[in-house]
């Protein structure tokens, strides 16, 4: 492979090691990689995930962060913490603030909540190459926040994560760098499941034509991967050569809305009545935030989950005349599409909402047996009371019952309690 012709950058991706459980360790001033701690996301439940074990933990005990609660072992030295979101947050932010002293924001490209990619092209007069701002980047977080990093460095943004996964996790020190001269040694001879991009369904699919390793899949002919995969295919066999053209520059938020929806997992199994007032509070959100945005939208979408006893569930969705973002129209064909769809016998435990197909929210089409402007304008004054004196401050009365959701989802980020 000629690489000439392909753009070289210095990127760093920077993972916090067990973010969570660091975050919590230090909290308690213990030191986050010797320390026995777990995160769970409630307490209260035996069988709520742990969303992170800390390294010591994972050594001893083989915990990973898709264990339950209720498999820790009876071992008093072990840490039991519930998550904390809204602290996660603050530490991820204020690392993000950290690194700006470094690059210039358009520089860095938050991936998630503990792992970001930082372009530091250009700065060897200020801070050195980028393998010594690695090690300036990884000793002012341990310093600032007491939480160990692993930075993988390479031309691109794949190889500079490939190889923080592969290689810098493991390193005594930390970091790793791979350049495009490296994939073949660093990269082709590992299993493709461990390659970030991989999943399970697509190793099961490569596997079935025989490749197991990266190496293979570079080896493999791009018109039969393309034929087997399309686009993903031709990206597979690049990626596989090392080569991601992925800007590295920017403004990498998302800016442009394709739906907005809401879902949730029910803590228990709910009954068709305790349905509609989940759907609806979901409608509630869902409309909320289309009309933030102001967008309204045709295709309205229900997707229901059933218990573990039975299993299976549904997913429908309609098309409407008059574009929305009118709560109860949106209830109404959610209502039509579970009264239709639903076995009318199986207990519940997912429920998601979807507004999608998408416009600009303009004149208000009239008709002539609802006061649509009115309801409309309704959902606007809603808006502005929960803008000003929080999400709770005016509800439904549905919302207070067993079956409401909304209280509790309030006191949460991301499905966990935001603080214990």
């Amino acid at each position: 492979m000629d690489y000439s012709h392909y753009p070289r950058n210095d990127i760093l991706c920077i993972d916090m090691r067990s973010f969570y459980a660091s975050v919590e360790a230090v909290k308690l001033g213990l030191d986050p990689m010797k320390v026995m701690l777990a995160v769970v996301g409630d307490r209260s439940r035996s069988g709520s995930i742990i969303l992170a074990a800390s390294p010591a933990l994972k050594k001893k005990h083989g915990i990973s962060n898709v264990s339950r609660f209720f498999e820790l072992p009876k071992d008093p030295a072990i840490h039991i913490v519930q998550a904390n979101m809204a602290d996660y947050l603050h530490v991820s932010l204020n690392i993000t603030k950290l690194l700006n002293t470094f690059a210039p924001k358009e520089a860095i490209h938050q991936y998630s909540v503990d792992e970001v990619w930082i372009t530091v092209n250009g700065l060897e007069k200020l801070f050195g190459n980028r393998v010594e701002i690695a090690v300036k980047i990884k000793d002012k977080i341990l310093s600032n926040f007491g939480i160990t990093s692993a930075i993988g460095i390479g031309d691109n943004k794949f190889l500079a994560k490939v190889v923080m996964d592969l290689h810098a996790k493991n390193a005594e020190n930390g970091i790793a760098k791979c350049t495009y001269e490296d994939v073949q040694k660093m990269l082709w001879p590992f299993s493709v499941e461990k390659i970030w991009g991989i999943g399970s369904r697509m190793k099961r699919n490569l596997y079935r034509l025989g490749i197991t390793t990266l190496g293979q899949l570079a080896q493999f002919p791009l018109v039969s991967l393309k034929k087997h995969f399309g686009v993903m295919g031709e990206q597979l066999y690049w990626h596989a050569w090392g080569i991601d053209l992925s800007p590295v520059f920017g403004d990498f938020t998302k800016t442009t809305q394709e739906s907005f929806g809401h879902g949730i997992s029910l803590l228990r199994d709910y009954t068709k009545e305790d349905t509609f007032v989940c759907i609806l509070e979901l409608c509630e959100e869902a409309c909320r935030r289309a009309r933030t945005a102001k967008k309204v939208g045709r295709t309205i979408h229900l997707g229901i989950g059933y218990s573990s006893e039975t299993g299976g569930g549904f997913s429908r969705s309609r098309s409407i005349y008059a574009p929305t973002n009118i709560t109860m129209e949106m209830y109404i064909v959610c209502i039509q599409l579970f009264e239709k769809f639903y076995d009318g016998y199986s207990k519940i435990r997912k429920v998601y909402v979807t507004l999608t197909n998408l416009s600009e929210d303009g004149d208000t089409q009239l008709d002539l047996f609802s006061k649509r402007p009115e309801n409309k304008d309704i959902g606007y004054v809603m808006d502005t009371i929960r803008d000003k004196f929080g999400a709770t401050a005016i509800l439904r009365a549905s919302s207070y019952t067993d079956a409401g959701i909304t209280l509790d989802r309030s006191k949460k980020i991301g499905g966990h309690w935001a603080k214990s």
